[in-house]
């Protein structure tokens, strides 16, 4: 009978199987997961709980334990520095065993053994994407009112722009006008000019014109005459008398 002899033997050697399941036990605890057959995996489990109940122990002693399981020794300083935070709410069932199917090659069943995570440990982590929840509305609000803002800051610029061209337009289209007046009142004042400057030139023509023929002989005046448009029998008793 096998009193008192727990454990599998795997068709390995003492020695054999304590080196496996102590790399395997190293392994969990530095990775928090690993994944091998069912068989392994259960013993596995025994050799993890017993390990971390000695960290969550924390003296000395429990430590020095530790230390002839594990290879590791940094392994171990951070599994004793986090088991009272990590396992303190729980007392045993530290792994959890994930069947995963059959290997190929040999149809073996492979299985995934990982540390669990205790409520504490999910509360901290579900107010973290809480926190991060509500950050990213309100990121988002504050991205949508900087958007808005600049939306307004174009929208401004673009009605300056349109009040500047309008107005520019406005102050050539009055200075066209202006323009325009003038030339008007140029020209109005020219023929004011040319009205005023028309009855001095006929007077002084028809001074000139008297003169000329005072000093022309009688002959010539009845060309004159001739010239003014009167009949030559008019010029004749001019010539007479």
């Amino acid at each position: 009978m096998r009193h008192r002899k727990a454990g599998i033997k795997l068709n390995r050697t003492p020695s054999h199987r304590n080196a496996m399941f102590r790399n395997m036990v190293t392994s969990l605890l530095k990775y928090d997961r690993i994944q091998t057959t069912g068989a392994k995996a259960k013993e596995v489990r025994r050799w993890a709980d017993h390990v971390i109940t000695l960290a969550k122990r924390g003296d000395l002693h429990a430590r020095r334990q530790a230390l002839a399981i594990v290879t590791e020794k940094d392994v171990v300083h951070k599994l004793f520095e986090n088991a009272a935070e990590r396992f303190g709410a729980i007392s045993g069932g530290y792994t959890r065993i994930v069947k995963l199917g059959r290997r190929p090659g040999d149809a073996a069943p492979v299985s995934l053994i990982e540390l669990v995570v205790t409520q504490e440990t999910k509360k901290k982590k579900t107010k973290k994407k809480g926190a991060k929840a509500e950050a990213a509305p309100q990121k988002k609000a504050d991205e949508s009112k900087a958007a808005a803002g600049a939306k307004t800051e174009a929208g401004k610029d673009k009605k300056a722009k349109k009040t500047a061209k309008t107005k520019s337009a406005a102050a050539g289209k009055a200075d066209k006008s202006k323009a325009k007046t003038k030339e008007s009142a140029d020209v109005v004042e020219d023929a004011k000019d040319a009205a005023e400057a028309a009855p001095e030139k006929s007077e002084a023509v028809e001074a000139k014109q008297a003169d000329d023929d005072k000093k022309a002989p009688a002959g010539k005046k009845g060309t004159a005459a001739a010239k003014k448009g009167d009949s030559p029998d008019s010029a004749e008793k001019e010539d007479k008398e």
